[in-house]
């Protein structure tokens, strides 16, 4: 099979195809052949930022072909979706059942990759600012593939306003389309009337912005890779809060929330209430300009490889 791997030699990362023996799956463990493997930006920051090569993991989106001991709910021939933590840049991907889901028969691989995941980070995002109807939200990095189910859910879950924050004001158009009222670019001096509710997926130096953003009482909820710091009198005198959020501990510690967030988003994706947004699908073997368009902040939505 092919697979992506990642050098480095001291030096900027270097992307590079390879031949390599298909994986085995262990206990546990489905072998999917990738139809759809969608780049996220934690991955691409571990691959730019470490020291060493960082592993390839990836949102994955296929067919089962074999399975290993032990696994239960999964068949061979199955279409599923799920994340991969090494070797997700590959033509056939190693998943464990407990990040895998079944895809619905009304989904493409590509709906499925643009869907699950990075819904699934929206939403527990989302429901970690505790939003009441009436309130106002604002979504940081709205025009990105987290960013633009986010803005839905706050649409659907009775936000009187939603505020799009994004890195270029050309992509308005495309916020407003998913439910945004008002779109304010990072550099705006301001970013309009403080809201309830901030969903920040960038961190880094917008996190300064996005306090201020606060109305008195107002919630961030921190869910990005970026870190950043948070000035603590910018919350006294707001009387506000940060709740960091992490959708891998949801799958951890309460799987039974997470499988039923997954069942609701496939219905809500099913009833319309729920659209992917694909930006491109490149070929796996350049898998370094879907790096590069991501880290550019160039993209509407999802980027996904297709092998």
């Amino acid at each position: 099979m092919r697979r992506v791997r990642c050098a480095k030699n001291g030096g900027p990362e270097v992307l590079f195809v390879e031949d390599a023996p298909a994986p085995q799956p262990g206990p546990g463990e489905l072998l999917v052949r990738s139809e759809a493997i969608g780049v996220t930006l934690p991955v691409v920051r571990k691959v730019r930022e470490g020291t060493e090569p960082s592993p390839l993991g990836g949102e994955v989106a296929g067919r089962v072909v074999a399975l290993g001991p032990d696994v239960t709910g999964f068949a061979v021939g199955d279409r599923v979706t799920g994340l991969a933590f090494t070797d997700g840049y590959a033509e056939l991907t190693v998943l464990h059942q407990a990040m895998a889901s079944h895809v619905s028969e009304e989904a493409t691989a590509l709906d499925a990759v643009a869907l699950v995941r990075s819904g699934l980070v929206a939403r527990g995002a989302y429901q970690a600012g505790r939003p009441e109807p009436g309130e106002s939200v604002l979504v940081t990095a709205a025009a990105s593939a987290v960013g633009s189910l986010a803005l839905q859910y706050a649409r659907n879950g009775g936000a009187s306003r939603v505020v799009a924050a994004v890195s270029d004001l050309t992509k308005a158009d495309f916020v407003r389309a998913l439910g945004a009222d008002e779109v304010v670019g990072y550099d705006d001096a301001s970013w309009g009337e403080p809201v309830d509710v901030v969903l920040d997926g960038v961190g880094g130096d917008l996190l300064g912005p996005a306090v201020r953003a606060l109305a008195p009482g107002g919630r961030l909820v921190a869910f990005s890779s970026g870190g950043g710091t948070v000035e603590a009198y910018e919350l006294l005198v707001r009387s506000a809060s940060v709740v960091g959020f992490q959708m891998a501990a949801v799958a951890r510690n309460k799987p039974e929330l997470y499988a039923r967030w997954r069942d609701e988003q496939w219905a809500a994706f099913r009833a319309g209430a729920l659209r992917t947004s694909v930006h491109a699908t490149i070929p796996l073997a350049e898998a370094a300009r879907a790096h590069e368009l991501i880290e550019r902040r160039a993209n509407l939505g999802k980027v996904v490889l297709v092998p």
